[in-house]
């Protein structure tokens, strides 16, 4: 009877849900391919396993968790990330707290299974092949929650950036506007260090709660991470459970002012049109959008994947688009950019799957 009652809860593609928490930007994840150039091939541990042997460990892993849990079978990536593309995870998991979150990775370490934790996917680009091996999204009402306590806002890893930006309105604690208008959760923006509008996460963040692969817990004060430029290096090798944010009292309408003055020049300057964001670093030496711009590349297709017209830092999908397209189009620009100017662009999205 257990088997058959866990069965139940892990099917292909579907599943039952549980009600509440936030959609899932690549956070955190085991096995985790280079990004400096092209995308390598993804070939780890579990990517040899075959159907009926990712079922039987779907159905394992289900046994282990609590009934609050979510666990499906060939969920597609796409509706997961905000570009749209990209293949299914081979098992799709959304532990219901901390607890389960800890079995998934002992369960993956165990069986040596490879992981990803996302977030909502807002600088993710899964390949067309999928995922193989076990996606990790901290969408459940634990990992949501967004608690003030005086200038401070306790906020899960799984809660929506511009959620957070709200709040913080609402409560009248400014400094954090800047998160209103960036399409990714907080998991996402501490393991990026994101920002937009002159602002950085790690500018209003005063202490991150981790956990590391093994599934043990620490809480770290900002000083105590190596904190770069679009990233945090402590975040690749554990996973963001939660964060503590710092503002400062002003009036809510003058915020809200703010929010508006931002969104307004977001607007006018960046695609509506579904994006990971900004697919490439800035070099030292030139905005890497101004750059595309410069060499007129803006407009270029690939398939259903296009060099956005509004800013050249973008690529934005169609309904038709695949990763592939994406993927080409980005060593297309890559290599214009380095015969015409000498520059070697960065990748700043996650690139996954095989």
């Amino acid at each position: 009877m257990q088997n058959a009652e866990c069965r139940s809860r892990v099917n292909q593609g579907g599943g039952r849900r549980a009600e509440g928490g936030d959609q899932p930007g690549a956070e955190n994840g085991g096995q985790r391919p280079e990004n400096g150039g092209r995308a390598a091939d993804f070939r780890p541990p579990g990517c040899g396993l075959r159907p009926p042997a990712w079922a039987h460990l779907a159905d394992e892993l289900a046994d282990r968790l609590s009934r609050e849990s979510v666990i499906r079978r060939n969920e597609p990536l796409a509706k997961h990330t905000t570009l749209r593309v990209g293949g299914p995870a081979e098992v799709y998991v959304e532990p219901a707290g901390e607890r389960d979150l800890a079995l998934v990775l002992r369960f993956c370490r165990q069986h040596e299974l490879p992981f990803l934790v996302i977030g909502r996917g807002s600088n993710l680009l899964v390949k067309d092949g999928g995922f193989p091996g076990v996606v990790i999204s901290l969408a459940q009402p634990q990992f949501t929650r967004i608690e003030i306590a005086g200038q401070r806002l306790h906020c899960g890893a799984g809660a929506r950036l511009k959620r957070v930006a709200v709040e913080a309105r609402r409560h009248g604690l400014a400094g954090l506007e800047f998160l209103e208008g960036i399409p990714g959760s907080v998991g996402g923006a501490l393991r990026m260090n994101a920002g937009a509008m002159g602002g950085a996460t790690f500018d209003v963040v005063e202490s991150v709660r981790l956990m590391d692969y093994s599934g043990a817990v620490r809480e770290c004060k900002v000083g105590e991470l190596a904190v770069e430029y679009r990233s945090c290096p402590m975040l690749k090798t554990h996973i963001a459970l939660s964060a503590v944010w710092v503002g400062w009292a002003d009036l809510p309408e003058g915020i809200g002012q703010r929010m508006n003055q931002f969104s307004r020049k977001r607007w006018n300057s960046q695609p509506a049109a579904r994006s990971a964001g900004c697919i490439f670093k800035n070099p030292d030496s030139i905005p890497a959008g101004r750059l595309i711009d410069e060499l007129g590349l803006k407009g270029t297709r690939v398939g259903g994947a296009l060099v956005s017209a509004e800013h050249g830092n973008f690529i934005v999908t169609d309904d038709a688009a695949s990763a592939r397209d994406v993927l080409d189009l980005i060593d297309l620009v890559r290599g214009r950019v380095r015969a015409e100017r000498g520059i070697e662009l960065k990748i700043e999205v996650e690139i996954v799957g095989q």
